[in-house]
Order: C-alpha cells, then structure tokens, then sequence
C-alpha cells in the first residue's frame, strides 16, 4: 500500500479530477504596471497518478495569437506534508520549470517558489481556491519584495465539463 495514499494532504486536489472548460484571464504584461488583460478559452483534463499520491493534467490553452498544449505535474510528499507542482509548456517541451512547493489550509492552496524573470529575482505564488463547487479558481501572482506586495497576473476558472 502507497503510504501517501493514508495521508489527509494527499486528497487535497481530489475536486480538480475530471475534465474541464477553462476561462483565462491574463495580464498582458507582467510587473511593468499593465492594467490590460487578454481573456481567452481552454480545456483541462486532470487524473490522478501515483497511486492518488499525485495527478496530472492536460491543458490546451487558446491564446488570442495562437493555441498550444501544457501539462501540470503535481506530487504530494507524506513526509513534509507538500505539494510539489511543476508546470511543461509544450511550446518548450525540454524546458520544466522549478516546482512550487505548499499546501492546502483552511480549503485554500498556497504554493510558493523563487524564480527568475527578465533578469530579476521574484517570488511567485498559486492560490487554489473553491468559489462554488465544481468551479475551481487558480491564481498566479508576481512580488518583487519578497512576498509583501503582489500583483496577480494571471487567473483561471474552471468548469466541470
């Protein structure tokens, strides 16, 4: 028996198994002060692996220039009690980024990692959230100073298919 599977966590993102439609929401440009969003379709398909230890999903993302397909990687860790999330963006399919590590409190999933743009030091967060059942919402955040400030740049809401 998979000792993950015993663990509480790591049912935490049992709500996300299934197919989804997704409604994007992303800012147009990041950390220069942009208030502009692009707003665009996608779909998700998300199964768990690992025996429940962990799930994957798979994306197509309707960008208004052009459409391509991800994959997110999610893995739980009964010994820390975290997350592991990894995201593979098919447009650079040898390039996996670094994974962002938390987990769920309170109903709300709260993943953190450091990480590089444009030459400078950032923390990135997700937020998991259940505004209703059977819709989902994710959020990408940007701060410059270490967590005190952020600027959310991205949103994505889910429905059950």
């Amino acid at each position: 028996m998979n000792p993950n599977t015993l663990h509480p966590g790591a049912a935490d993102f049992d709500f996300f198994i299934g197919d989804w439609n997704v409604a994007h929401k992303r800012l147009n440009e990041r950390l220069q002060g942009c208030l502009e969003w692009s707003h665009f379709s996608g779909s998700s398909h998300t199964q768990k692996i690992l025996g429940g230890a962990g799930n994957i999903d798979d994306n197509v993302l309707h960008f208004p220039a052009d459409t391509y397909h991800a994959v997110t990687l999610r893995t739980f860790s009964a010994e820390t009690g975290l997350w592991s999330i990894w995201w593979l963006d098919g447009r650079h399919p040898d390039q996996i980024g670094c994974p962002m590590r938390g987990q769920f409190i309170d109903g709300v999933g709260v993943f953190f990692a450091d990480e590089v743009l444009n030459g400078q030091a950032i923390r990135v967060r997700f937020l998991w959230t259940l505004p209703s059942l059977d819709q989902p919402r994710w959020e990408q955040a940007f701060s410059i100073d270490g967590g005190e400030t952020w600027e959310t740049n991205w949103v994505m809401d889910f429905t059950k298919k």
